[in-house]
């Protein structure tokens, strides 16, 4: 299997090589496209690194290497751009999240692929968890009830990510919800059955981390201040965002995540209140449990993770392979993608102008 990379960092490489090599071992990469040739061999194997041609653009790229799938693994404000320059290819696409940062990137994209978005793999890992699934097969149950309500939260431990390496550009990651909460809202719209279609958001911005020319050098071992992380004037990431969320068949939800705790705070994942149980789990726990109202009664289950983002990335890789060898669809495909996008440039746009603001929609003219 002939595998092409446009970008080829820490992530995507990780993929490559724990992933998709994993559970396709006949894989290669034959195609680099990346700012960095060298250090992008560099995170090959070592019996790999001679192979790939390095590439100046996607044309040469594909008429050279003939890939049967090509990896998008470059900073966030790139992807869109990459994905629209392989839409005339018609290739099987990983994608990584965000897809877009903009709106006009984002319909561009959704008009580039068209109905062919099955042929892209994008990088939700979550709705591929055994924790998601087993909360699905327990949803799907007559006895759990119809949804009702919804409730997520991410504490992220590992903030200071967003703040300390390039994500601290908001001109690249274009916020914190498209960053990260991209993921959750893909699970959630996912386990619900319908996308989000209403969001009212609120941010909060540099009460924590800090431009460092603001503190004047004082420095704390747990906040990162960089004179590079912006203001909340000339535009940061949030240190903690929450959005209040509608989605197509009625119900809401709450969603927050918050960027500056550490250690034994982490905490990610959903509470799904139906007509007659309530299901929450939790990846940090790898724990699902499934308390029923009419009885004093809960099943509770261990779930462990068997690879990256609570084991749904070696789900993904599994499934480009099964796409490119034309045995099954795509397991979170450009629809996907591009609704959690647009849902969270909504919950970006309430959360500067104090309105509710509602989701674009797929398809729409």
């Amino acid at each position: 299997m002939r595998i092409a990379a446009i970008g080829f960092g820490n992530r995507i490489s990780g993929v490559y090589k724990s992933c998709i090599r994993k559970v396709c071992p006949e894989a290669r990469l034959v195609g680099l496209l990346d700012s960095d040739p060298a250090a992008a061999r560099a995170r090959l194997p070592v019996d790999e690194r001679d192979g790939p041609i390095a590439c100046d653009d996607v044309a040469e790229l594909i008429s050279r290497t003939r890939p049967d799938a090509v990896l998008v693994g470059t900073r966030c404000d790139a992807h869109a751009r990459y994905a629209i320059a392989l839409a005339p290819y018609r290739l099987p696409v990983f994608l990584e999240k965000p897809v877009a940062t903009s709106m006009d990137d984002a319909i561009a994209l959704e008009r580039a692929w068209g109905s062919d978005g099955s042929k892209v793999v994008v990088s939700f890992p979550l709705r591929l968890t055994p924790l998601v699934r087993q909360a699905q097969a327990w949803l799907a149950e007559p006895a759990t009830g119809r949804i009702a309500h919804v409730n997520a939260v991410n504490y992220v431990t590992y903030g200071g990510n967003y703040f300390d390496m390039w994500y601290r550009d908001n001109s690249v990651t274009g916020g914190l919800f498209l960053q990260k909460a991209t993921h959750d809202f893909d699970y959630l719209a996912h386990l619900v059955g319908h996308p989000i279609v209403r969001v009212a958001a609120m941010a909060l911005h540099g009460y924590v981390h800090q431009d460092l020319s603001l503190r004047q050098g004082e420095g704390d071992p747990d906040v990162s201040y960089h004179a590079s992380i912006g203001t909340p004037e000339t535009g940061m990431n949030e240190d903690c965002s929450s959005a209040l969320i509608e989605f197509a068949n009625g119900i809401h939800g709450t969603y927050s995540q918050v960027f500056f705790p550490r250690h034994a705070t982490a905490a990610r994942g959903a509470t799904l209140s139906g007509k007659r149980s309530t299901i929450s789990f939790d990846w940090a726990t790898d724990r699902i449990r499934r308390a029923w109202h009419d009885r004093p009664e809960a099943e509770e289950r261990m779930l462990r993770a068997v690879s990256g983002h609570g084991g749904g990335d070696e789900a993904l890789a599994q499934g480009l392979v099964d796409l490119v060898r034309g045995v099954k669809s795509s397991p979170a495909p450009l629809q996907a993608g591009l609704e959690s996008v647009y849902a969270c440039l909504a919950a970006r746009e309430s959360s500067r102008t104090g309105t509710i603001a509602t989701v674009r929609r797929w398809g729409q003219a």
